[in-house]
């Protein structure tokens, strides 16, 4: 499993795999990984993975951090390399469609995407799209009045229709073809 734009490792730390990567152009990413996690500090268009080595590649709030749309498909087409034959991407960010003007709160989002636009640029980088749920998580939980718990976050999940209230990120879910 490859965690792409890494971060703290929250995601790698919890995963079960047996080989987890954390890639992060951030070297205290290292400082923030499990023992038995591989740390890279490296740019997601130029991954030092080799070719179908990777059964899952996870990204969660990165996308929007790129500079550019040629970015986005070096790094989609950089994913698609390191994945195994019939491997999957699986992205989480924020949906500007539901977003506004909050998604510009951030100095460093760069990159607008809908569900839509992204779907465009994983077909355009061989992958086939399989899931798509344009309104998933809440767009944050920064602000939250109340501290969030493993358990709200179940049940949550476990209530569909809460996403189509609350719901700001996408879920995106290709495979390589």
């Amino acid at each position: 499993m490859l965690d792409l734009g890494a971060g703290s490792c929250e995601f790698t730390n919890a995963i079960r795999a047996r080989r987890r990567i954390a890639v992060d152009l951030n070297p205290d990413t290292k400082h923030h990984a499990a023992d038995g996690v591989e740390v890279w500090t490296a740019d997601s268009r130029h991954l030092p993975i080799d070719d179908s080595s990777v059964d899952t590649v996870f990204s969660s709030n990165f996308f929007e951090h790129l500079p550019t749309k040629d970015a986005l498909l070096d790094t989609l087409r950089e994913a698609h390399r390191v994945t195994v034959p019939g491997g999957r991407l699986v992205v989480l960010m924020p949906n500007i469609r539901y977003l506004a003007g909050r998604y510009w709160d951030y100095l460093d989002h760069h990159l607008p995407l809908t569900h839509l636009s992204l779907t465009e640029a994983l077909g355009l980088t061989g992958y086939e799209v399989q899931r798509v749920v344009p309104r998933f998580l809440p767009y944050t939980v920064k602000d939250a009045a109340l501290p969030i718990r493993p358990w709200m976050v179940r049940s949550y999940l476990r209530v569909p229709i809460a996403w189509r209230v609350l719901g700001r990120q996408m879920l995106v879910v290709a495979q390589s073809v």
